[in-house]
């Protein structure tokens, strides 16, 4: 059998690292390395991986599977299972082992039920590594390790890579962590993915990388791989190396350089300059900086530390002073409170939200989590509303929008003698906006829409979220909730009718609840029986219940709440009417229409 001894790898062609696309354009895997096991690294390619898996079909069926198109599209398909296990583990590119793309087309064959061709694989690869080990026996004497031939590059120029630092630093991030975590482990698999003139940036990575895939070997892997991420921020942060021990005393230094180059970036409020930051700065507790696990530092490191043109100024024990101190900013005793806060927050007794976390201690300290608003029926006052969202989700705000008085589809418009084009337009334009206003990069905005049942765009709010029909009338980033009476449930469990109509014909109708709700509805049913509203429909009320459990069950949408209850329930009454939730359906406020 003959299978393709570097899977995935192919020479640089003109020195450019990558093999360039048909019409000029460059690969989609032009970020993407193989290290071969004489320690060259080349390009990655997928087709080596094609060709290795129609070898290996070869052995095993003989040259008639050459001309096979299920063996050509079941290799095609295989192909694209490897790459794409492949691409999940370094999204942002990277490099791969030669012997990790081979691991990768096993498991394929072994999963696509292809056990024979499997087999005749792994002991083709098995008779390889023999005659490997074999070579390098002969070698070894007048060889020198691997490792010690590494070189790493660093600051502009290369250097030796130093392996005993290396390990050394990672038994640190082992220590009080049992006998479940090897660091002889770790620093194998760093070594196996390095390269002659690696960046030390990379190096770093790559340790980290390697102890991240041991996490499902056992979860005390999650806080090695943390206090490894750990030492990689602090070298960015401060510019040098710095050990878990060191820190002690480094933290109560670099505080209030921090402060000030904070300030100096306007990223900072002014104020917390004022702070008596010596003070505070010997309040961090840098073992605090142990409890993290590494999908917990991860996400402060990308969502929530500081940084100035894309490097991270912010430590974590500096990160929660900061919170803090935002906190304390109007307090009679900043300082004191400041290391409360800071205390608690740390020690992971209590945690702020996102905004608060976000923004806190900043120039736009907005710390609130969540915005309740209902939506006019005016064009001034719909882009109002819009508007108002975007400027809330750019600081990390949490929307729930009661869109019930917004007229439906089909109601004339007095200003311009037309038909109204019905709420689900808009809500497309509130759905985009949410994407769009990012917050910075950090987070997509996050907006929930609520209607009222017997608004009469009702069915269509339904199928907001579904994943097929007319895409202008689909909104797949944006929640929805259904805002219902007990009147309507009543008539699910009566199995009686339900009358849908616009806003528009019904005034004063969203403003009510309870029994007068009952009565100004069956008001409304009566006008429109008798032809005085002649913009409404007549369903049964279980149709649409069930409707609206169906999209629940196909899509996680509508969410259902309920009008009754919130209102019966609110503890503003006298200040007016709750006409939705929030976002997370927690929080129950009134609110009016401008």
């Amino acid at each position: 059998m003959q299978v393709a001894g570097e899977v995935g790898a192919t020479q640089p062609i003109g020195g450019s690292g990558y093999v360039e696309a048909s019409g000029g354009e460059a690969s989609p895997y032009a970020q993407y390395r193989v290290i071969r096991r004489n320690g060259a690294v080349v390009g990655f390619e997928p087709g080596k991986i094609s060709i290795a898996m129609t070898k290996a079909f070869l052995a095993v069926n003989g040259g008639q599977g050459a001309a096979s198109a299920r063996i050509r599209e079941l290799v095609a398909g295989l192909t694209a299972g490897v790459v794409g296990a492949l691409m999940r583990r370094h999204p942002a590119g990277g490099t791969f082992h030669i012997e990790d793309i081979q691991d990768q087309v096993e498991l394929a064959l072994m999963r696509s039920g292809e056990h024979e061709v499997a087999r005749a694989y792994v002991l083709y690869r098995e008779k390889r590594a023999a005659v490997r080990a074999q070579d390098a026996a002969q070698r070894k004497a007048q060889s020198p390790s691997r490792a010690r031939g590494l070189h790493v590059t660093d600051g502009g120029g290369q250097r030796a890579l130093d392996v005993g630092l290396l390990s050394e630093t990672v038994g640190a991030a082992c220590a009080g962590l049992g006998d479940g975590v090897s660091p002889q482990l770790i620093v194998h698999e760093t070594l196996k993915n390095l390269y002659d003139g690696v960046p030390m940036e990379e190096v770093r990575k790559s340790v980290i990388l390697s102890a991240r895939a041991l996490i499902e070997k056992d979860p005390a892997y999650g806080y090695v791989t943390a206090r490894l991420l750990l030492h990689s921020i602090r070298h960015e942060v401060l510019g040098e190396e710095v050990s878990q021990a060191e820190m002690a005393i480094r933290y109560a230094d670099y505080f209030p350089q921090f402060v000030k180059e904070g300030v100096g970036a306007e990223l900072l409020d002014e104020r917390l300059a004022r702070f008596d930051l010596l003070r505070l700065g010997a309040a961090l507790d840098a073992a605090r900086d142990l409890k993290f696990t590494y999908l917990g530092l991860q996400t402060l490191y990308d969502r929530y530390f500081l940084h100035v043109g894309g490097r991270r100024i912010e430590l974590p024990q500096a990160f929660f002073m900061r919170v803090a101190m935002g906190l304390a900013l109007n307090e009679l005793n900043p300082e004191q409170r400041a290391i409360e806060f800071y205390n608690v927050l740390s020690s992971f007794d209590y945690m702020s939200s996102t905004p608060t976390l976000f923004n806190s201690g900043t120039r736009r300290s907005q710390l609130s989590s969540c915005y309740l608003t209902t939506v006019g029926d005016d064009l001034e006052s719909i882009y109002e509303a819009i508007k108002e969202n975007a400027l809330l989700q750019k600081f990390a705000g949490g929307l729930g929008n009661d869109w019930t008085p917004v007229r439906a589809l089909g109601a004339h418009i007095k200003g311009t003698n037309g038909k109204s084009q019905g709420v689900v337009p808009f809500l497309k334009v509130v759905n985009d906006t949410a994407v769009a206003v990012n917050q910075g990069g950090k987070r997509k905005g996050a907006v929930c829409s609520y209607l009222e049942v017997w608004h009469l765009d009702i069915e269509e709010f339904l199928e907001l979220r579904k994943n097929t029909g007319d895409d202008r009338r689909r909104t797949h980033d944006m929640n929805t909730a259904c805002w219902i009476p007990d009147l309507f449930m009543r008539r699910v469990v009566e199995n009686g009718d339900w009358t849908l109509f616009s806003p528009s014909d019904v005034p004063g109708l969203h403003d009510l609840y309870g029994e007068a709700f009952a009565e100004a509805y069956a008001c409304y049913e009566a006008r429109a029986a008798s032809g005085e509203i002649k913009l409404c429909k007549r369903i049964p009320a279980v149709q649409l219940w069930r409707k609206m459990l169906s999209m629940l069950f196909e899509t996680g949408h509508p969410w259902i709440t309920f009008k009754d209850a919130c209102n019966l329930r609110s503890p503003q009454q006298h200040a007016g009417v709750v006409h939705s939730s929030n976002l997370c359906t927690e929080i129950t406020l009134n609110t009016e229409r401008p």
